[in-house]
């Protein structure tokens, strides 16, 4: 048995990259009794961690952590080795991971702009080094540990600030040590963190098919800990045990795109939406890569669109986390166009997919995304409800819907802007919305942002946005009745890359 353990222990030395190598020493820096130092393969850590009693073929539990940890299970299939999830009292202490997971989220770019800030850090020491390297450091000069995070939070401020979340959530498990971890509660035994590639997506023709598909494209796993509530506030405490996460444990859902670009046969006077087609590329491909099924509809009418919502909450979603409809047209207040001229409230839509005409997606997340506008006004002058400037190439979609008060639990609907207001379609790129939306998915999913963070920069990048005249400006407003946060499972393929738009957009 210990001669079959060492070979396996030598296959996972053979299957780790030199950065996982480091990740794994950086990991166990605080089980061996002496620092470990710069090491060229995992063999010699693991010889470390054996001679130190961490490590034997009756208790593997370290290795079955550390490679969780790092997110690769599918070595620990490949050994044949026989595992469960670390227990609550796990051997890599979480002040660790926590430098670990950081460690992951800063690109190369980040990690440049620390190390040119840290001044506290002679230069020479800094010349090299990985993320976890400049961590080493910074415990090494006492500036971090597990108690005093002050001086990576003040870095992170001016680098990247998303991450400061993590460190709230990590204060948080160290403040109450005896709430565990919310995760998601299943009947079958815990499996470890999977990734999986995904199947390409489905792109049904006229007329309207079933939206039932047969086949999933992934069963991921990942969650994050709750918000960070205040520390001394009995109510805040309270609501640790429901601020948690919508569980994406199975099938990740459909997602349904209905573009209307062509409006040649409105009895409206409604022009077509050029560069519609960028959104919609942009919303199949980030969807498709956070594992949803798509179905993509061109140019509806109102009787088609209707239909389509209609046999959306017809259908069985019970194997499904969550849904996704993104709404590409003119419109009025609470109202979209079809391709027809004709109208359709947006609340009826909402209604098909609400938890009394589709019980299978209660107390799931439900996410509508609409670009169009929502009225007429703007700061300066423009041509709004589908009239387009000749004279540049931004123009405006019609109205739409106020959703302010969602009417239904486990809602979320972005809208791309406020009410009362136009919202913008880039004839080249695609509408600011959009496209922003799709851009910071790519950007903060893999650093497992939740939804309402994700929309919130979004707001952001929009409202910084303009014409080449300096004279046009947006603001989207997201709504939601959500009672948990929605977090996307991590891909394991790489993610797309979406056309930027900029904040002249000529």
């Amino acid at each position: 048995m210990e001669m079959d353990f060492q070979k396996a222990l030598l296959d996972v030395d053979k299957s780790l990259s030199t950065d996982e190598v480091e990740a794994l020493s950086f990991l166990c820096t605080d089980i061996l009794s002496r620092k470990p130092a710069s090491l060229d393969c995992a063999s010699s850590l693991f010889s470390l961690l054996m001679k130190e009693d961490h490590l034997s073929a009756g208790n593997p539990q370290l290795l079955v952590e550390l490679l969780l940890t790092i997110q690769r299970p599918v070595i620990l299939q490949n050994i044949k080795l026989s595992f469960q999830l670390p227990s609550p009292s796990t051997l890599i202490s979480p002040y660790r991971k926590l430098l670990y997971r950081l460690s992951e989220q800063i690109t190369e770019e980040e990690l440049g702009e620390m190390k040119f800030l840290l001044k506290d850090v002679p230069r020479r020491k800094l010349e090299q080094k990985s993320t976890l390297g400049v961590f080493l450091e910074l415990e090494h000069l006492d500036l971090i540990n597990e108690s005093s995070l002050e001086y990576l939070e003040t870095l992170f401020k001016s680098v990247c600030p998303v991450l400061n979340e993590d460190i709230r959530l990590y204060r948080k498990e160290i403040w109450h040590p005896e709430s565990q971890p919310l995760t998601v509660i299943s009947s079958q035994t815990p499996k470890p963190f999977y990734r999986t590639d995904f199947r390409g997506d489905k792109t049904p023709q006229l007329p309207l098919p079933s939206v039932n598909p047969s086949k999933s494209p992934n069963g991921e796993m990942a969650s994050l800990d709750t918000v960070n509530p205040e520390k001394n506030n009995p109510e805040s405490q309270e609501n640790d045990e429901v601020l948690c996460d919508y569980p994406m444990t199975g099938k990740r859902g459909v997602c349904v795109i209905v573009d209307n670009f062509d409006f040649s046969k409105s009895y409206h006077k409604l022009n077509n939406r050029e560069g519609s087609k960028f959104d919609r590329d942009a919303l199949k491909e980030v969807f498709q890569w956070l594992g949803y099924e798509m179905y993509t509809y061109l140019d509806y009418n109102a009787a088609q669109i209707k239909s389509l919502f209609a046999c959306i909450g017809q259908q069985d979603h019970s194997q499904y986390d969550s849904l996704v409809c993104c709404i590409l047209s003119h419109g009025m207040e609470g109202k979209v166009y079809g391709v027809d001229g004709n109208l359709v409230e947006i609340k009826l839509l909402i209604e098909c997919i609400n938890g009394e005409k589709c019980p299978s997606l209660i107390e799931k997340p439900k996410m509508l995304f609409i670009q169009a506008c929502q009225g007429c006004k703007q700061q300066y002058p423009v041509h709004p409800d589908g009239i387009e400037d000749e004279t540049t190439r931004i123009s405006a979609d019609a109205k739409v819907v106020d959703v302010r008060s969602p009417v239904i639990a486990d809602l979320l609907v972005g809208m791309s802007t406020v009410p009362d207001h136009v919202s913008f379609r880039d004839k080249l790129c695609g509408t600011w919305y959009i496209q922003s939306l799709c851009k910071n998915l790519v950007k903060y999913v893999p650093r497992r942002v939740d939804l309402v963070s994700i929309l919130t920069k979004v707001n952001f990048d929009v409202s910084s946005m303009t014409d080449a005249s300096r004279l046009k400006k947006q603001m989207p407003q997201p709504a939601f009745s959500l009672r948990k946060r929605v977090v996307f499972p991590v891909p394991e393929k790489p993610p797309p890359e979406i056309g930027a738009l900029t904040k002249d957009n000529p």
